[in-house]
């Protein structure tokens, strides 16, 4: 894999496919375990190279991934400087992440389970908070917008990766109505599986 500028080797345990495949269906908590985690989603890549033109805002700048998965995004801030919290509601994904550190030679950073329905950070603790195809369910807006409230430090800036989609298009108009000041930095044109994926990265801050 490459990305913001280098190669990167990501270990995962199967494709999303084949773990979906294996979820017990009768278990009432099976949707909310669907190891979406082990693909590395095209915004995640549009995030990466976003972080990779910022490297100098990064630098010693306290960061949050949200939802980092196999820990790409984390390691890049990692790689360029940043102090990074890698966060994550399962337990298998922050394994391999911390795994993927290790493979790569990057610096570790902070790997933590824990749910942004309860976030447990002291407040204005990050300078810089990212996510990578975060907002594919319109329940997750509240919880992440108090988070965001909480624990991104006076002057911090906000980025996701979004890929277009239905569920998220209001998200925007949303955050602004809500005292936020949004801006969409660009599109990205991502290769996918055998198509490509259209990808905004927007980045917030409070007005």
């Amino acid at each position: 894999m490459f990305a913001a500028g280098r190669s990167w080797v990501l270990e995962r345990p199967a494709d999303l496919e084949s773990l979906w495949q294996g979820l017990d269906e009768t278990d009432p908590e099976a949707e909310e375990h669907i190891p979406y985690w082990v693909e590395l989603w095209p915004a995640t890549l549009a995030l990466c190279d976003w972080l990779a033109r910022n490297a100098q805002s990064l630098a010693r700048s306290r960061c949050l991934d949200l939802g980092c998965g196999l820990g790409l995004s984390a390691l890049v801030a990692s790689d360029l400087g940043a102090e990074v919290v890698g966060m994550d509601c399962e337990e298998d994904a922050l394994r391999y992440a911390s795994g993927n550190a290790r493979l790569n030679g990057v610096p570790q950073p902070l790997w933590v389970r824990m749910d942004w329905n309860h976030p447990g950070f002291s407040a204005g603790t990050f300078d810089c908070i990212w996510g990578g195809d975060v907002l594919y369910e319109q329940r997750f807006f509240e919880p992440l917008e108090a988070l965001l409230l909480r624990c991104l430090a006076p002057g911090g800036q906000v980025w996701f990766g979004d890929p277009e989609r239905t569920v998220s298009r209001n998200v925007w108009s949303r955050f602004a109505r809500r005292g936020w000041r949004v801006r969409n930095q660009g599109q990205v044109v991502v290769p996918f599986e055998h198509s490509s994926m259209t990808v905004n990265v927007w980045e917030l801050s409070r007005l």
